[in-house]
């Protein structure tokens, strides 16, 4: 829809001592209206810092588009303020999510107390 804010992906990550740890982006499981929903939640809550303490990426990291340091610099941050609630397939060796799909936001669990949980 031409004119309305939209996004490509939802970074995601969950606490570990007190740091933010990417884990990985969900590009599945938005209808337009949820994507334009969650679009205009998001500009409440814009920063210029990226929050994910393991971040950039080496450029070879992972498959698909390493989010180094370049691709880092099209990205729109988020003060970590919204939990989201992801489905997905497993976790890689290498602590990121595989085929996930996100499912909604969650409004009973604060974003700090978001930690990785067991399969």
């Amino acid at each position: 829809m031409p004119g309305k804010p939209t996004f490509d992906a939802l970074l995601v990550g969950y606490y570990e001592k007190g740091a933010l740890v990417f884990v990985g982006k969900i590009r599945n499981g938005f209808v337009p209206r949820v994507k334009a929903d969650l679009a205009k939640r998001f500009k409440r809550l814009e920063t210029t810092v990226c929050p994910f303490a393991n971040l950039p990426e080496r450029k070879n990291a992972r498959r698909g588009m390493a989010l180094t340091a370049d691709v880092m610099k099209r990205c729109q941050w988020l003060r970590p303020q919204l939990v989201a609630q992801v489905e997905f397939a497993e976790w890689t060796e290498n602590n990121h999510l595989r085929h996930a799909r996100f499912v909604g936001l969650r409004d009973d669990k604060e974003a700090r107390n978001v930690k990785r949980e067991p399969p």
